[in-house]
């Protein structure tokens, strides 16, 4: 019996789980991270473009190149070892390099980016961040480094799973444009538990960074939003006035539905994304399970004061937006109604002319109908006499008296065959 046959996607779907390990970082270390993103249309990127542009940095360090249609790459240039992934909007460079620089977050662990290659980046910087790992046994000195590292008003420091690990960062762009993050981790740790940790920092700040682009879209479209309000609340002022041109309303009321819709085609996308990038930024702060560290504030307690604020204002505006939507199909629902009972009233009324006009048009025609039965007797008098004009010498009478009886006959006659004729149209 011959064996069952794969389905042509299995490998591929079970790699797929597997196919972005997390680093191993040794303590002492630092990290460089670089997250990279076009303009606009970055999910139609040219993703062959992001696969040259690793490649020429691979080069320049005689580094092997990664598979055909890969989106993840790691590897050794130089000194550093080098961790690259392809997403949907960006990619993203992680450089690892063991030991620290005696100035903590010296940005010449940046420079392993030459500028040459940076300025050939097919889109631009979204974030970028250097982190050092250190060694502590205890809690000691790690208050007095953070406090000279960080801005203090902006700090967030937290133990993380289950007390392995101290991490400190304040969001905050240096002078060097990069962010900062410190990691202090106990001596017993082993390098792919700092390697996660390490990992879930530059994913948090890339998705809030990424994440923060709806809100710019957001406050872009205050204005817009407030003068669609404004014209929708005036037509619906016009439709209650009930003076207002139907036509002009419609058309109105047609022109700033297709901008609203058109609104809501272009930003859907980017509030789509931005809801999605925040469940994995408070994903990746609620595994690093986080505890007070000396009565400062967590990730997450920053992340509710800063960022959840902004996304809510990201979902206000994308629901405003579909209440417009909606509000301007009710508007449109209305109008057609009304247009609907004023056009029946006037049916109603062309069809009581059309019944009047009907009832006299018959009266007429019954009328028509006396005097023709009038004028085809007359002729059929006439007729008859003609026909009857032997007997009068053999009836010894006279025409006039022939006339006064074939009239009556006459009448009765043409009056029954048009009633009879009538009747057989009706």
């Amino acid at each position: 019996m011959p064996p069952i046959a794969d389905h042509p996607l299995r490998y591929t779907l079970a790699n797929e789980l597997h196919a972005r390990p997390f680093p191993a970082v040794g303590a002492p270390s630092r990290a460089a991270y670089l997250a990279i993103k076009p303009a606009t249309n970055a999910a139609g990127r040219d993703r062959a473009a992001d696969r040259a542009h690793l490649i020429d940095l691979l080069d320049r360090f005689g580094a092997q190149h990664p598979q055909p249609d890969a989106t993840h790459y790691f590897g050794t240039i130089g000194k550093h070892q080098l961790k690259w992934e392809s997403h949907t909007e960006f990619v993203t460079y992680t450089v690892f390099g063991e030991g620290v620089a005696n100035r903590p977050f010296d940005a010449t662990t940046f420079e392993v980016f030459p500028d040459d290659w940076l300025s050939k980046a097919p889109g631009t910087r979204v974030t970028s961040a250097l982190i050092r790992v250190e060694v502590v046994d205890g809690d000691e000195g790690i208050l007095s480094k953070v406090h000279d590292w960080f801005v203090p008003e902006s700090l967030a420091i937290s133990r993380v799973i289950e007390n392995d690990l101290v991490i400190a960062g304040d969001f905050r762009i240096d002078t060097a444009g990069h962010m900062r993050f410190a990691v202090f981790a106990r001596p017993q740790v082993d390098d792919r538990r700092i390697g996660r940790v390490v990992q879930r920092l530059c994913e948090i700040e890339t998705y809030k960074a990424m994440s923060m682009l709806a809100l710019s879209k957001a406050r872009s479209l205050g204005p817009k939003m407030a003068e669609f309000d404004r014209i929708l609340t005036g037509l619906l002022d016009d439709m209650r006035m009930s003076v207002a041109d139907q036509a002009k309303v419609l058309q109105s009321l047609l022109q700033v539905s297709a901008e609203i819709e058109n609104t809501i085609a272009q930003t859907t996308f980017r509030f789509g994304a931005a809801g999605a990038y925040e469940t994995i930024v408070n994903q990746r702060i609620a595994v690093l399970r986080e505890q007070r560290f000396a009565g400062r504030q967590t990730f997450g307690e920053f992340m509710m004061r800063r960022f959840d604020p902004a996304m809510r204002t990201v979902k206000s505006t994308e629901a405003r937006l579909f209440a417009m939507s909606e509000r301007a199909l009710r508007a449109g629902d209305l109008l057609r109604t009304r247009v609907d009972v004023e056009r029946s009233a006037q049916n109603q009324e062309l069809l009581t002319s059309m019944d009047k006009r009907a009832d006299l048009q018959l009266r007429l025609q019954r009328t028509v109908e006396g005097l023709s039965v009038v004028a085809i007797s007359y002729y059929a008098v006439n007729l008859a006499l003609y026909m009857a004009a032997p007997l009068e010498r053999i009836l010894d009478t006279t025409k006039p008296v022939m006339t006064a009886v074939a009239t009556p006959i006459v009448l009765l006659l043409v009056w029954f065959l048009v009633s009879r004729i009538r009747k057989r149209m009706e």
